[in-house]
């Protein structure tokens, strides 16, 4: 989610950031994380950055990224990649692709086999925690582990906690709510809590997919990517896919956002619903 910052907290030499600083964080992004932002989010950067130029009696952003990429500032550097990813999601996001998980691969799964689904950019946890009552639901007693990451380490704090808001549920099935939610009361009224049972199923890790993935994941018969590739452009997106693609078995499905295409990504991947891809054989 993004940052806000209060106008009248902030003096005009803070807040302003100069062409040149912002190609400089710019370029980094780019380099570091695959992630491209054009001129027209140079303001986004100067807001989300402005408290920590604050903090630091900082007056420029030339200053403060030099201070935090060298380790002058302990720790900024993962702070401010934090900061400049854009972090929204809801449970059940874009329905019909868990309703497909459900019927198209859950319903006909086989008996005793393990079932592992990754959400691979699964910033605050939801579509992990999505993945897990699906999995939960269909499957019962048989074997299955569900593994979310994310490039922001403030995101999976709040995704290894499991707490949100219930205004974010208009695509929750009511039974799920129920099965594996606890209804927040007095000072967490508004809010819901993923049962401990579930959230002890759920495995989160700090993961740059612009970067070779650890070698321990292992293989995945599930793996959501959905909206990330739009942040990149053509070359790195084939990059990213062909990464992940090798942690997916023969045969395991590729879920994106219904916005997005992989056409022209990669050619292991044959189309078996819309916006869902199957690896081939």
């Amino acid at each position: 989610m993004a940052q806000g910052v209060d106008p009248t907290e902030t003096s005009e030499l803070v807040f302003s950031i100069s062409n040149e600083d912002f190609f400089r964080i710019r370029d980094y992004l780019q380099q570091k994380i695959g992630i491209q932002l054009s001129l027209a989010k140079k303001q986004m950067v100067a807001s989300r950055l402005a408290k920590r130029l604050r903090q630091y009696n900082l007056s420029n952003y030339g200053d403060y990224f030099q201070q935090a990429i060298d380790g002058t500032l302990a720790n900024e550097c993962q702070v401010m990649l934090d900061l400049l990813t854009t972090n929204e999601t809801y449970l059940f996001r874009e329905p019909a692709h868990f309703e497909f998980l459900r019927e198209g691969i859950l319903a006909s799964w086989k008996r005793g086999r393990l079932f592992r689904a990754w959400s691979a950019a699964c910033s605050s946890g939801e579509e992990a925690y999505s993945l897990a009552m699906v999995a939960a639901d269909s499957l019962g007693e048989m074997p299955w582990e569900i593994f979310g990451s994310d490039i922001s380490t403030r995101v999976l704090v709040t995704a290894r906690k499991g707490q949100y808001s219930r205004e974010r549920t208009q695509y929750f099935p009511k039974a799920y709510l129920q099965k594996y939610c606890l209804k927040g009361v007095r000072a967490q009224s508004g809010t819901l809590l993923i049962d401990k049972r579930l959230r002890q199923r759920v495995q989160f890790q700090h993961i740059n997919l612009n970067a070779p993935l650890p070698e321990d994941m292992g293989q995945f018969d599930v793996i959501f990517l959905r909206n990330v590739l739009i942040y990149f452009d053509t070359p790195t997106r084939q990059e990213i896919v062909k990464r992940l693609l090798s942690r997916l078995r023969p045969g395991g499905y590729f879920f994106v956002s219904h916005t997005e295409t992989i056409t022209g990504i990669s050619n292991q991947l044959e189309s078996a619903a819309p916006s869902v891809h199957r690896k081939k054989w």
